[in-house]
């Protein structure tokens, strides 16, 4: 393994500087470089980081956007760096002693292998490195498709190997003997119990699923069975401790969802004991074991379920324990539907019916069938009783389990009489409370608005009522429902839709669910729910403009507050965009570390200890990794990702400010270039989406995009000067705030004669890509517009679906960001108004067009209805569809050629470069995925792209 010299390195360059007299002089810095689209491939990130338990070792992946990445290894108190390459999906033991991962083979060996088009089993393989956090040594095991680690014990770890395809066995058939049996995914492979701290190991053959306890007591497996009596198929379970291990289920067939309790003590798992791969009905058996028990006891199937008759057990559904062993919950369903398997494919009709019963719509159901398929209804097993009782019901189908499964009642949630409104996208249900005793229900709520919650132990509902915006709690002991922030603001402030505006959040609740901890637009809260009146501001935020928020240091608290115990606070300042941690407590809130920089909520704890891990960044500093305690006294950097920026012209931003056409003072983003001249003149984009000058600090990668949007940190490193603008809407008329807010900020950075007006760009995606086609048809400002995902006619995209749910495109303009405010029929006038499409021959503006044709979220016929009335009218136009894309880009090297492309068409016009071949020439069809006509045009006759 290679040691990391990096930060020594550093330090060894920073002391030559200063060396005495007679030495060689410090060489100028070299010319810094504008970023180019080569390098992304190369350029790291930091994509996951932990802490070990002890707080000893900080871990975090450098990886490149394509290549091998590599861990790093740093030993806090140790001062230790050490690297791992390719490490991925790496585990830290419970107890600090391992780091467990898989070790990815090369990049570049596995393209190769694809090239060579070698079959899957064939393909270089996962390798598994355990890494010991006191000794540095690594451990490296090849071709392991798996590995797992218990998860609240150190000790052990499982891992699986794939091995290689087994040769043929000619021997078989010669000598008239069963042909030896093969690993593979149906018979299993091989699995490794290996002892971290004796070394030792035990292997188990043809296994085809396995699990620890959380508390690492046992192991257990499910194995296919070898040819000799030694090992049976079934399921077995190894206790830790002495390593023996026990038979509790024998039978063929496919078995799988093992489930251990808390404890460790029980287990559960569903098995199919019909051993036909063909079969289309799997009719399902639920076991349970409990520690003593000879075998497994069958406690559910379909003879013995607690759901409707003819209902099955479900192999889909997730088995969990209550948190205290006392109840088992499972999954029931109906017995699905299955084809005639004897018409032939040409006799089946395939015809969709839209009914006025369908709960959704069709499209709705195809984006869910599948897992529609697999629905099961919550069901729960009592092994003390060995009662079964179903919980969830076909018109109730969604459960809540109350006190970590632990309470006699779980809450229960339907929203069959609203489901079938699929213009209203807010959630609706009934809750009711559902015994797990006897199954009986209690009304909760009806027609709630809300996403309904339970207090850590059980004592109360609540929820922020979208309707009502105030929360509420219902008390699970009285029945009776309380609102708890009567004439107080508690929903968003800042909210501009047609609709009702959403809750800021909670953090929490006290032990015993005395205190319920609530935020509104700045502050924290507390509330009683069993005394309303008791409402009380925690943190004085309004007054400064400053918002503070809790960290939640603990993912295992279950939103539990300790107020005797100090809260670490993020916190942010809305007037200076400084943003940083505090901490409060009793009444006392302390800044512990406050800046010019967006400081991350997402702060990482050591279990054990108080040490943590967090990031902040600025535009020009990349987000490495600090480390320090709760104190955040002592802070260091343990990256140095940042370093990469250092070779290239990166830039600056600062706020603007500008008033509205409707009298509002605005904020908005400026990048200008590192090395800004205000002398000279200087292209601008424009590029917008709603409210962006929250995001000042943030740090942008190089990167190609996956959208119209161009990369700021590129845009200034070439020259340009990015404007990004807020905005602010009014119902009903979309299109024109846009006009209102984007055009007055750019007018007036027009006063400033460093900004070239006759070189503006606009660019936007999706609600951007609308507001971009918009403002092409109301001025003649822009040189260049590239709208991305557009839409150009509200009046045929309201009756659309959005593909990736499948849900009416309705509501987008009735309720959220399209923000008409009404339906086609009764704000006619203003669907027509705000739809660029009727305005086209007002344009003078080219566009560069981006809609892919599988777009899950705005059909691409939006696209097309633009291009085609432009290219009609004559205007310069181009639309780029990348084949089976939706609504961003997906797939890398559509977003490497997208983001060349629109570089080329911005440059063309705002800068003269020369137009590329596609441009110029077009791309025939018969030429797509042949030649791309990136070459610049400049030699043909007609090379110059037409205003």
């Amino acid at each position: 393994m290679k040691k990391l010299l990096l930060l020594p390195l550093l330090v060894l360059t920073s002391m030559a500087y200063g060396q005495k007299k007679g030495k060689k002089p410090t060489p100028p810095p070299q010319p810094k470089k504008a970023l180019t689209h080569s390098v992304y491939d190369g350029w790291k990130s930091i994509t996951y980081r932990t802490l070990s338990n002890d707080g000893d070792w900080a871990i975090y992946t450098a990886n490149p956007q394509e290549g091998d990445g590599n861990a790093i290894f740093y030993g806090l108190k140790k001062s230790k760096i050490d690297s791992v390459q390719r490490a991925a999906d790496i585990r830290v033991s419970y107890d600090s002693e391992v780091a467990v991962f898989k070790i990815k083979p090369q990049a570049a060996v596995v393209r190769d292998a694809k090239r060579k088009k070698k079959k899957r089993e064939d393909m270089p393989k996962d390798s598994l490195g355990i890494y010991s956090l006191k000794t540095s040594q690594l451990t490296k095991i090849p071709k392991v498709s798996s590995f797992a680690l218990p998860e609240k014990a150190g000790g052990f770890v499982a891992y699986q190997l794939e091995t290689p395809a087994a040769k043929r066995d000619t021997t078989a058939r010669r000598t008239n003997r069963k042909p030896a049996k093969k690993e593979s995914e149906e018979n299993g492979y091989q699995l490794v119990l290996k002892n971290l701290k004796s070394g030792t190991q035990t292997s188990y053959s043809f296994v085809t699923d396995y699990a620890f306890s959380k508390n690492g007591k046992r192991l257990a497996y499910v194995t296919t069975g070898n040819d000799s009596t030694v090992k049976l198929p079934g399921v077995y379970v190894v206790d830790l401790a002495n390593g023996s291990s026990q038979k509790v289920f024998e039978a063929k067939g496919k078995t799988k969802k093992l489930s251990f309790d808390e404890a460790g003590d029980q287990l559960a798992f569903v098995t199919d004991p019909d051993t036909n791969a063909k079969s289309l009905v799997h009719y399902h058996q639920l076991y349970y074991w409990k520690s003593g028990q000879a075998q497994a006891l069958k406690v559910a199937d379909q003879a013995n379920q607690p759901g409707p008759k003819g209902w099955l057990v479900s192999g889909d559904a997730p088995l969990a324990f209550a948190k205290n062993g006392s109840k088992l919950f499972f999954g029931t369903a109906p017995v699905p539907a299955v084809a005639d398997t004897t018409m032939l494919p040409e006799e089946v009709v395939n015809v969709e019916v839209w009914g006025p019963k369908d709960r959704t719509l069709q499209p709705q159901q195809k984006v869910t069938a599948e897992r529609d398929k697999k629905r099961s209804y919550t069901a729960v097993y009592d092994p003390a009783t060995n009662a079964l009782r179903q919980l969830a019901t076909t018109e109730m189908d969604e459960i809540l389990p109350v006190a970590d499964g632990n309470a006699d009642y779980v809450v229960a949630l339907s929203d069959l009489k609203y489901s079938h409104e699929h213009w209203d996208w807010n959630s609706r249900n009934d809750a009711y409370v559902v015994s797990t005793k006897d199954g009986s229900k209690k009304l909760i709520g009806e027609n709630i608005r809300g996403n309904i919650r339970m207090s850590p132990e059980g004592k109360y509902a609540y929820w922020f009522s979208l309707s009502d915006t105030a929360w509420f709690a219902h008390s699970i002991a009285t029945g009776k429902t309380v609102q708890l922030t009567k004439d107080r603001k508690f929903a968003d402030e800042d909210d501009d839709h047609p609709d009702f505006p959403r809750g800021y959040g909670s953090t929490g609740w006290t032990k015993g669910d005395a205190l319920l901890y609530i935020y509104d637009k700045y502050d924290v809260w507390t509330v009683d729910p069993a005394n309303p009146t008791s409402l009380t501001r925690l943190t004085k935020g309004r007054e400064v403009k400053k918002t503070y928020r809790f960290i939640n240091l603990d993912p295992e608290d279950r939103g539990l507050v300790d107020p005797s115990k100090p809260q670490l606070v993020h916190l942010f300042d809305h007037t200076t965009k400084a943003s940083g941690y505090a901490q409060w407590s009793g009444s006392t809130l302390t800044v512990l570390h406050q800046g010019d920089f967006a400081a991350s909520p997402m702060v990482t704890k050591a279990k054990n200890t108080n040490d943590l891990l967090f990031t902040k960044t600025t535009f020009r500093e990349y987000p490495d990794l600090m480390a320090t305690d709760l104190s955040f006294k002592n802070i260091r950097k343990i990256s140095n990702l940042g370093e990469q920026t250092k070779a290239y012209r990166w830039g600056t931003v600062e706020m603007v400010s500008w008033v509205s056409g409707d009298g509002v003072t605005l904020q908005g983003l400026l990048y200008k270039p590192d090395d800004f001249d205000s002398t000279k003149k200087y292209p601008m984009i424009t590029y917008f989406y709603e409210k962006e000058s929250d995001n000042i600090h943030n740090f942008v990668t190089p990167a190609p995009t996956a959208s119209a949007r161009n990369n700021y940190a590129y845009s200034v490193s070439n020259g340009y000067i990015v404007f990004v603008p807020d905005i602010v809407y009014q119902d009903g008329y979309p299109g024109p705030s846009a006009y209102s807010c984007i055009i007055p900020g750019v007018l007036k950075l027009l006063e400033n004669p460093w900004v070239d007006r006759t070189r503006l760009g606009i660019v936007g995606h999706s609600w951007g890509g609308y507001q971009t086609a918009y403002l092409i048809t109301k001025t003649n400002l822009f040189k260049t517009a590239v709208p991305g995902a557009p839409v150009a006619n509200m009046t045929s995209a309201y009756g659309g679906i959005r593909w990736g749910t499948g849900l009416s495109r309705q509501a987008q303009y009735e309720h959220t960001q399209s923000r008409i405010g009404g339906t086609l029929w009764e704000k006619t006038q203003q669907y027509l108004d705000n739809s660029p499409l009727f305005y086209l021959p007002n344009v003078q503006t080219p566009a560069l067009i981006l809609h892919n044709d599988e777009d899950d979220a705005v059909p691409w016929y939006q696209g097309i209805e633009l291009y085609v009335g432009l290219k009609r009218l004559g205007k310069p136009a181009w639309m780029l569809n990348y084949n089976t894309e939706k609504h961003g880009l997906r797939v890398r090297k559509n977003q490497k050629d997208w983001t060349i492309r629109m570089w080329q068409y911005l440059d063309h016009y705002l800068k003269d470069a020369p137009a590329p071949q596609w441009m110029v020439e077009g791309l025939p069809m018969i030429e797509k995925g042949v030649n791309q006509r990136l070459e610049p045009a400049a030699a043909l006759p007609s090379a110059k792209a037409t205003r």
